[in-house]
């Protein structure tokens, strides 16, 4: 049985040409449809500061609840084999709990590609018919896209032994997932604390255990049994 380092080397080594090319498009893409977005919202006419702070809040526990359910899902459920997402995706989970590390030491395309991408799904709809929706709900999708898009880019800052000045005071603050509350998803039985983006939602998964009875009834639907932890 290989040890950890030849296990993150292989999985590290998954990482192929084809993987990067879809990366730099999700970012191309993301970058252009963030834009859109962008001068959409600031064209908005009927909303006031308040419905910019609670479709920001909003946004920010909306994109949180989204990574913890992919990195729940992603942790619990198929292997590198599964059809298209194990190795567009699992394996880069698998990668990170066998290497926490090794997220500090990817570059701004790896770290952010896969998660800009995601995105697009939010920020398309207001980039080319923002003025076919409420107000409110195009703020809210705008800035659940730039928050689910940028991620990844959170999460690795969690994990950087010195990340920007002015990331640390927003961890402190409680703004972006910090450190120590991370830990805790990197600690055994490594069952909790899979949100990543500010970690707002953990408190309210954990100890509803909405994790383990989703479990439990996805066992009991198909047969399927959840992967034991790292």
């Amino acid at each position: 049985m290989s040890g950890p380092s030849e296990r993150a080397a292989s999985l590290e080594a998954g990482y192929t040409r084809t993987h990067r090319a879809y990366e730099w498009a999700g970012i191309a893409f993301a970058g252009w449809c963030l834009y859109g977005a962008a001068l959409q919202l600031v064209e908005l006419d009927d909303v006031h500061a308040g419905h910019w702070t609670g479709a920001i809040l909003l946004a920010l526990a909306f994109a949180d609840l989204v990574s913890g359910l992919a990195h729940w899902a992603f942790d619990t459920w198929g292997g590198l084999d599964t059809p298209v997402v194990g190795k567009l995706a699992i394996r880069t989970f698998r990668h990170h709990h066998v290497d926490p590390k090794a997220i500090t030491r990817h570059d701004f395309v790896e770290t952010n590609g896969h998660n800009a991408m995601l995105s697009i799904v939010l920020s398309a709809p207001v980039a080319h018919a923002a003025d076919a929706m409420p107000s409110f709900l195009a703020l809210f999708l705008g800035f659940a896209a730039l928050f689910v898009a940028t991620t990844s880019q959170l999460h690795k800052w969690a994990h950087m032994d010195r990340p920007p000045a002015v990331v640390r005071v927003m961890q402190r603050l409680g703004l972006v997932l910090g450190p120590e509350a991370h830990a805790v998803h990197h600690t055994a039985p490594h069952e909790g604390a899979y949100c990543v983006t500010t970690g707002w939602m953990n408190l309210l998964l954990d100890r509803s255990r909405f994790f383990r009875v989703a479990e439990r009834i996805i066992t009991k639907l198909t047969g399927a049994v959840p992967r034991a932890s790292e």
